[in-house]
């Protein structure tokens, strides 16, 4: 039935379409149009504003990667775009569906250089060269089409975020119009019989297979696992592919294991991941292997050409693989008594990385099974890529490849939202936090019950090991002067806490998340204490 809609009411109204129930941001002059389209939704869509345009970004990111499901915010043209240019280049390095809704100056003037309030040179361009795919809406006859167009590419293939901008003067105007309806995605490319019937000969002839899961692979777990029982092959992931096969499965290894198991390999398969440990971390391998590959990246192929590539949706390529390789296996023997002695290994060196593994055990034990972690760059967070038990696909957060700073906490916000009936639990620096602490207003007026553990060293920690280790000494820009976090949790009106044994942080996470509201906790750390993790993310080639 066609009706008088604006701009900004057809693109509110698409979102609604899509499924999108929540919307991160913060208003302004450009957007108000936008904006008052979202206000006159009512219920049908919730606003949440932050404190930085960074914070609206990284929500959006935790919202969409803790579900598969689309993450929503919108900001200013320009500056505002810009502040939150570090949310969006995580999404793209996370493969999560972020969508970014911003304006642009009035219409007229793009191009001129005139100096319009918050003109770039590129607006656009420079939407699109943080984006899998951006556009402007010049008019309200495309909204509802650009709309589609911008959910359709997010969820085809590899997701990715996406952008849409309209000009100022363009959100308000009106025309007869359809209601938005949703968008459907592409269909993935089908699996290859004739590649399938080759890749399921290859994984017969190997005798030690590993297999490596990314993000690609999320929504195919019960398939993973089936093909793991089948070859009786261990399952390891980096950071987003950690919970596919649950750490308590003994099919599961996390990377410290399966390094030990590595030199023995002769056949690495890789579902729906970049093989970021295998080629850019180890960096050794054995000899005579062979790699396979299932992604439904096609450049993927190109990038890091394999022995036999399969471009295709991972749950799909896998039941066809599965339905191949059966007849041509006989039951193999469990390696189970194998795999525990290997994982048994690399747990006891993993407990010399201390203060954090300690730390990061008492915080499993206080985190419900079906809680979510959330990571950052940190000591902390780098040690728990190699020892954090996960045991469900999206219950750990991470940045990607993009390792950005400061990234954690405002994520965090944005799972919970998502997810408001699960423990969320975050881990940061001292240095990384204050990235983003001015979002404890945001929790406290919202009710986003994460709790924040700050783990405080005075120091970008890495940092400042590089420097004393390979720069002679010579500290540049590593140490820190920091805020009491306790006094400034409680100034936002935080529950906020320091503790200083695994024992009490346990305690206090327990006691934070029986109480159902934001809190804060600070863990202080001796300057320099922390042991590397380093030789465990890039071990040294066997001998």
């Amino acid at each position: 039935m066609m009706a008088r809609l604006t701009t900004g009411d057809l693109m509110a109204r698409s979102l609604i379409a899509n499924g999108v129930d929540t919307v991160f941001g913060i208003p302004g002059a450009h957007m108000y149009d936008f904006n008052d389209a979202l206000a006159r939704e009512g219920d049908k869509i919730r606003f949440i504003h932050t404190r930085h345009e960074q914070g609206a970004g990284y929500m959006a990111y935790g919202y969409a990667k803790s579900t598969g499901r689309t993450g929503v915010y919108t900001v200013v043209p320009g500056p505002g775009l810009l502040n939150s240019g570090a949310a969006l280049c995580t999404a793209y390095g996370g493969n999560a569906p972020v969508l970014c809704v911003t304006g642009n100056i009035m219409s007229h003037l793009i191009g001129q250089g005139r100096g319009q309030l918050h003109e770039l040179p590129d607006h656009l361009g420079t939407l699109r060269g943080l984006t899998k795919w951006a556009e402007r809406i010049n008019h309200p006859s495309e909204a509802s089409e650009v709309m589609r167009q911008a959910f359709s590419v997010m969820h085809s293939g590899r997701k990715r975020p996406v952008g849409v901008e309209a000009p100022w003067d363009v959100f308000g105007m009106s025309i007869e119009a359809d209601e938005p309806v949703a968008a459907e995605p592409l269909a993935p490319p089908r699996p290859d019989p004739d590649l399938v019937e080759k890749a399921a000969q290859m994984i017969a002839g190997a005798k030690n297979p590993l297999i490596m899961v990314g993000s690609g692979a999320i929504d195919a777990s019960a398939e993973v696992l089936r093909l793991a029982e089948l070859l009786q092959a261990p399952v390891t992931a980096h950071r987003s592919g950690k919970g596919i096969v649950s750490d308590d499965n003994d099919l599961a290894m996390m990377p410290p294991a399966a390094w030990k198991f590595w030199p023995q390999c002769d056949l690495l398969i890789g579902i729906g991941s970049r093989l970021e440990l295998q080629y850019f971390r180890w960096r050794w391998f054995p000899k005579g292997l062979k790699v396979l590959r299932m992604d439904i990246d096609p450049t993927e192929m190109v990038r890091l050409k394999p022995d036999l590539g399969l471009v295709t949706d991972s749950k799909a390529g896998l039941e066809a693989l599965i339905t191949a390789l059966e007849p041509k296996l006989a039951k193999r023997e469990s390696r189970t008594g194998e795999y525990r002695a290997l994982k048994h290994e690399a747990e006891e060196a993993l407990a010399t990385v201390q203060p954090q593994e300690g730390y990061l055990k008492a915080i499993r034990r206080a985190l419900p099974r079906d809680g979510f972690f959330v990571e950052e760059v940190s000591q902390v967070g780098f040690t728990a890529r190699m020892c954090f038990p996960v045991y469900e696909p999206r219950q750990y957060v991470t940045c990607g490849y993009q390792d950005n700073l400061g990234f954690g906490f405002n994520t965090a916000l944005g799972v919970k939202v998502a997810h408001p009936d699960k423990a969320v639990v975050s881990v940061s620096g001292d240095g990384g936090f204050l990235f983003g602490v001015q979002e404890l207003a945001t929790a406290r007026q919202f009710g986003i019950n994460v709790v924040a553990v700050v783990f405080n060293n005075n120091a970008y920690g890495n940092v400042r090991r590089d420097q004393q280790q390979v720069y002679g000494n010579r500290l540049l820009g590593a140490d820190l002067v920091n805020p009491d976090f306790v006094a400034l949790g409680q100034s936002f009106g935080v529950e906020s806490v320091r503790v200083d044994t695994r024992e009490s942080l346990e305690a206090a996470i327990v006691t934070a998340l029986a109480s159902n509201a934001p809190a804060l906790i600070e863990v202080p750390v001796p300057t320099g204490s922390d042991t590397s993790p380093w030789p465990f993310i890039h071990p040294a080639p066997p001998v």
